[in-house]
């Protein structure tokens, strides 16, 4: 009895310290796409190929979470090129509808002056947008008929070079950047 407990803790010990020093993952991987950026060029997983990158939802007309949310994006943008960590930036407008090129470029010059790292995407229907968000990061985008402001998730999405979403991350929480670096450098070592 007492060597089937002791082999039983010990496999749960190993299993444990395995886990930590695992990167965590959703395991998701995203389909191949390509949309529009706020440049009018065609953006999508080929330009995102072998690059870590991060993703968001957002609009241009939001008037609750989404200008805090580009605000974040920003920061972390100038964090990330600051200390040398290669990560791309991708926002997914969730009102493709109002959100041409134009508008995203004038949207993303309010947050950052330096948009190669970070593309804003359109060029899909409220639809697409719709069953993409749901089908590849798990979050839910809705545009009632009765209000100009859409529905939809707040979290940042960490995929790794191979496409794969490993990790989100809620902006609010007050050591998220932190804990994203460390996802970020286990993957990239």
């Amino acid at each position: 009895m007492k060597k089937t407990r002791y082999i039983l803790i010990s496999f749960v010990f190993v299993a444990l310290l395995s886990a930590c020093g695992s990167v965590p993952q959703t395991g998701k991987e995203i389909a191949p796409f390509s949309y529009t950026d706020q440049d009018g060029q065609s953006f999508g997983t080929v330009e995102l190929e072998g690059k870590v990158w991060i993703a968001d939802f957002i609009f241009t007309n939001c008037n609750t979470v989404c200008p805090t949310m580009s605000a974040e994006m920003a920061t972390l943008q100038k964090k990330f090129n600051e200390e040398g960590i290669q990560v791309e930036f991708v926002s997914f407008t969730v009102d493709p509808k109002v959100d041409s090129p134009d508008v995203l470029k004038n949207y993303i010059q309010r947050f950052s002056d330096d948009e190669t790292n970070w593309h804003m995407l359109t060029g899909y229907s409220q639809n697409e947008i719709e069953v993409f968000a749901r089908e590849q990061f798990q979050t839910i985008i809705q545009k009632p008929e009765s209000s100009h402001q859409v529905i939809h998730g707040t979290n940042f999405y960490l995929v790794d070079e191979q496409g794969v979403s490993v990790n989100e991350f809620n902006y609010v929480d007050s050591s998220y950047i932190e804990d994203m670096k460390k996802v970020i450098e286990k993957i990239q070592r």
